[in-house]
């Protein structure tokens, strides 16, 4: 029976991952993940893992203030309380092709996440009346993403992932693909022939293949890149379609609720 297998939670974009035994989801996808994001502070142009593989290291938990604290190895934590959203605390930044003005986090989480990146960086919070929309041709017009590369939630296949490190000759990390959703119980790669699916009382639309980047070569324990450049040297004999390699599903959730890992997953289409 397919169920679903794990839940990850991504509070700031490119940081370390969350695992959760259950998750909520309102407008803009899981409650929680990537609402936060990293900018270079002149320029406000995003930060990821791809230049800089340490933001593998930072830790990102929700507190009881509705903001978040930051650790990471070596640095003292910091509660960064929810920035307000108005006029004063906005900040423009640039998310790939998309520009838009979200609330700045402050002096103080700047200071630190400049020490631990290494270079003038702010911290940035996307509520959902400033998010942004999915890429032209996806999804419907009410759907929206907070700091997402393109669309609010990544589904994989367990038996996806075990036939690519059957491939390659040793066991790879989920994490390295960052997915939100993992789904057991399915041949390889039949999640790519679904077009929506329900968990418990939440329908989801999968809406592209996700194409992968370097970022997948960085051990996520460590923040190290693989030599081999693995898993994306595998990927290309195999997953290679018009120059890009794919692995997982970009989807979205309709409506709000609640999963839980263990529950059932129905293939509507």
């Amino acid at each position: 029976m397919l169920h679903l297998s794990a839940l990850y939670q991504f509070p700031l974009k490119s940081c370390k991952a969350h695992v959760l035994q259950r998750a909520a989801f309102d407008e803009l996808g899981m409650v929680g993940d990537r609402r936060w994001m990293l900018v270079e502070e002149n320029s406000g142009r995003f930060l990821t893992q791809r230049a800089l593989p340490h933001m593998s290291q930072l830790s990102v938990l929700w507190n009881a203030s509705g903001g978040v604290t930051l650790s990471a190895p070596g640095y003292s934590s910091l509660d960064v309380p929810l920035p307000e959203n108005s006029e004063p605390t906005l900040r423009g930044v640039t998310l790939w092709r998309d520009t838009l003005r979200v609330p700045d986090a402050g002096d103080e989480a700047a200071r630190w996440v400049s020490d631990f990146i290494g270079k003038p960086t702010r911290m940035v919070y996307v509520p959902a009346d400033r998010a942004r929309w999915l890429p032209s041709g996806y999804g419907t017009i009410d759907d929206k993403v907070g700091f997402a590369d393109g669309f609010p939630l990544l589904l994989i296949g367990q038996a996806s992932l075990d036939d690519l490190s059957a491939r390659i000759g040793r066991p790879q990390e989920m994490l390295r693909f960052r997915p939100n959703l993992v789904v057991e119980g399915a041949e390889a790669f039949a999640e790519d022939g679904w077009k929506r699916i329900r968990i418990g009382d939440i329908e989801f639309r999968l809406l592209k293949g996700c194409t992968r980047c370097i970022l997948t070569t960085i051990d996520p324990a460590t923040g190290e890149r693989n030599a081999d450049r693995e898993p994306l040297t595998t990927l290309k004999t195999y997953r290679e379609r018009e120059g890009d390699v794919w692995f997982g599903q970009n989807m979205v959730s309709d409506g709000r609720g609640v999963i839980e890992v263990g529950m059932p997953v129905e293939i509507l289409e």
